[in-house]
């Protein structure tokens, strides 16, 4: 029938060019890809018209509209992948994102694809390429601290490489400088989680007896009890801790962003949340807030705590 016709006809269009296809209601949808997010899914824009050929001239327009005027429209012969792969995260990836993950992409990009893979052209580069560039990083890619981690990166950094390497690679396809992409059908390293080490009533008895000389015991107190991780734990203010109550109200994290401090809100929705702390917990906060002044609940001595100082054994 008609609309399968359609369908059809959409299937075979030009790699990048766009979709149409016939609404329920009569009219032409056209729907293009301008982009991808953080996860490698696909941003789209689509336009309506009355008939199928108003309908693919709004859509040339508008994915001329989203192209970015620095935009290649053709595949230069010398382009390489690194070149392109600078172009996709500064244009088309980094504006989506947080600073904590622009950070995160940047090290992936600039520290280990481009110096590997950089040099090949966006058109030469095969999944043999990518493949053997996701082995050498599994077993000889870490760059530091190879003493603690060995010298090959974990698995979900690997994966996070290729996740890179397939949404850039998709957005040339979307474009149409490659035919195909060359990241579809690599195999990965496994998804596998390390198991959770619980400490026991015994460990965190001592745990908390060796705080209390080290001068963290709340702290550390809170941080068994409530379950936060550092960059909640540190942000924390006494605004957000009712004393009365015993109501804890996460609402924030710090991180280190290209080496500055900075205090953001959680990444996800479960992250910001409020939790009712047990009355022995707010009892022993009650007595600590007497002892500290300042607007942060956990303060260092100088100035407020740092995520990788809380890491530290022993530096509380």
């Amino acid at each position: 029938d008609l609309r399968k016709g359609a369908d059809t006809m959409a299937k075979r269009r030009k790699p990048g060019s766009g979709s149409v296809h016939l609404r329920k209601d009569g009219r032409w949808e056209g729907r293009c890809v301008v982009g991808y997010d953080q996860r490698g899914y696909p941003r789209t824009k689509n336009c309506l018209a009355k008939t199928k050929g108003e309908c693919l001239r709004k859509l040339k327009a508008l994915r001329e509209q989203c192209r970015s005027p620095e935009q290649p429209k053709e595949i230069e012969s010398g382009m390489t992948f690194g070149a392109w792969l600078d172009h996709w995260y500064q244009t088309c990836s980094m504006p989506a994102l947080r600073p904590s993950t622009q950070q995160e992409y940047e090290l992936r990009i600039y520290r280990h694809i481009i110096p590997a893979l950089g040099e090949i052209p966006l058109n030469k580069l095969t999944g043999a390429n990518l493949q053997q560039f996701y082995h050498q990083l599994k077993h000889g890619g870490r760059l530091n601290r190879t003493d603690l981690y060995g010298p090959g990166l974990s698995d979900r950094s690997v994966r996070g490489c290729h996740i890179t390497c397939w949404a850039a690679l998709a957005q040339a396809v979307e474009e149409g400088l490659i035919p195909m992409n060359p990241a579809e059908g690599c195999k990965l390293p496994g998804e596998g989680r390390r198991e959770m080490q619980v400490l026991t009533r015994e460990e965190m008895q001592r745990l908390l007896i060796q705080a209390k000389e080290d001068g963290c015991y709340e702290l550390l107190l809170l941080e068994l009890s409530a379950g936060l991780r550092r960059g909640g734990l540190l942000a924390l203010q006494w605004d957000d801790l009712d004393l009365g109550t015993g109501e804890l109200r996460i609402s924030r994290q710090v991180s280190r962003v290209r080496g500055k401090l900075a205090v953001s809100q959680p990444k996800t929705d479960a992250a910001a949340r409020t939790i009712v702390l047990s009355p022995a917990v707010t009892e022993q906060m009650r007595r600590y807030r007497k002892q500290v002044d300042s607007r942060w609940i956990f303060p260092s001595p100088k100035r407020r705590m740092l995520p990788e100082t809380l890491r530290q054994s022993g530096s509380c």
